[in-house]
């Protein structure tokens, strides 16, 4: 799911292992890198996918050999540890873990480690500051725990957990597809991401505190959006509209929803559109009522489209 949202952020291909173990270390964690078979050649079949936005690191690391890599210990940051192809084991000091395709774990700042990667293994880490989980916990509930937050060691079956994994999903493909530069456009996404970590994973900080805003203020978001829905609606637009900040806006779909704003304003003039394809005749062309609902790009709406309702907008005017 996430290799995708790294296409675009290519630092090896087809390297050798050693050389993406260096830049490792620089930007993902420190560590030290061992080979299992002393007597196999190391093949340049290493890559490594890397880019940072808001002070969060998000990579996709793949060694093409059966590895150790030892960790003295996670300076000052989070690591949440996705397998998405092959396995890899975790060896603690008091606990062995074995995650395969489709599990993930997070990782404390301190804990010290040994991990053996298959050679087919494949993760995506996304390494998170201590600071910034830090900042979100006080947010949430007023309080951080005295020794930091500090996340239990249980493995997650990704499949069991698809509101969460949609959501960073959408989260990190909308950041893959931002101007990076633009710092308000990257605060918000960062700080739903580790609000969807401290959720999803126990921890020593507790359910937190619900957000200090009332109901009504997301009532009328969703109001604007359904008068509006044929509009070129904008996060910035909605917080003008429900008088919120945007942040506050990311916030409450988040909250309700489990979407960012625009993928339910995306979600919801496909709804829209639907309905007028199924119940109004004075509908005859497809490309018209898309272009009406804002859908410039005609192959990506009839995908989107798709992926929504199981069918093609076409056929669903001709079923009408």
């Amino acid at each position: 799911m996430f290799t995708n949202v790294l296409s675009n952020a290519v630092v090896f291909d087809q390297a050798h292992p050693l050389e993406v173990s260096d830049y490792v270390n620089l930007h993902v964690g420190h560590h030290r890198l061992e080979f299992n078979n002393l007597n196999q050649s190391r093949r340049p079949a290493s890559q490594l996918r890397y880019r940072d936005f808001a002070g969060i690191g998000l990579s996709s690391i793949s060694y093409g050999d059966d590895v150790q890599v030892r960790c003295p210990d996670l300076q000052s940051v989070y690591h949440f540890q996705v397998v998405t192809q092959g396995e890899c084991r975790w060896h603690f000091s008091d606990q062995r873990l074995q995650l395969t395709r489709g599990q993930a774990l997070m990782m404390n700042p301190g804990e010290k480690m040994d991990l053996t990667y298959s050679s087919d293994c494949e993760k995506v880490i996304v390494k998170v500051p201590e600071e910034l989980v830090r900042e979100v916990c006080l947010e949430q509930s007023g309080r951080v725990p005295r020794a930091g937050v500090r996340f239990e060691r249980r493995v997650i079956e990704l499949q069991q957990s698809l509101g969460f994994m949609r959501l960073l999903d959408a989260l990190l493909l909308e950041a893959n597809e931002t101007e990076l530069d633009l710092s308000h456009l990257q605060l918000p996404y960062r700080d739903i991401l580790i609000r969807k970590l401290l959720q999803q994973f126990d921890s020593n900080a507790g359910e937190g505190a619900e957000l200090n805003i009332h109901d009504r203020s997301f009532s009328l978001l969703l109001a604007y959006v359904e008068a509006h829905i044929r509009d070129d609606l904008s996060v910035e637009t909605l917080a003008q509209a429900g008088n919120v900040s945007v942040r506050t806006v990311y916030n409450l779909f988040a909250k309700y929803f489990n979407l960012t704003p625009k993928l339910f304003i995306k979600q919801s003039k496909l709804k829209s559109l639907r309905d007028e394809l199924k119940n109004n005749p004075a509908i005859r062309n497809v490309t018209e009522i898309a272009l009406d609902y804002g859908f410039t790009h005609l192959g990506r709406f009839s995908s989107d489209y798709r992926k929504l309702f199981g069918e093609l907008p076409s056929e669903t005017l001709r079923q009408r």
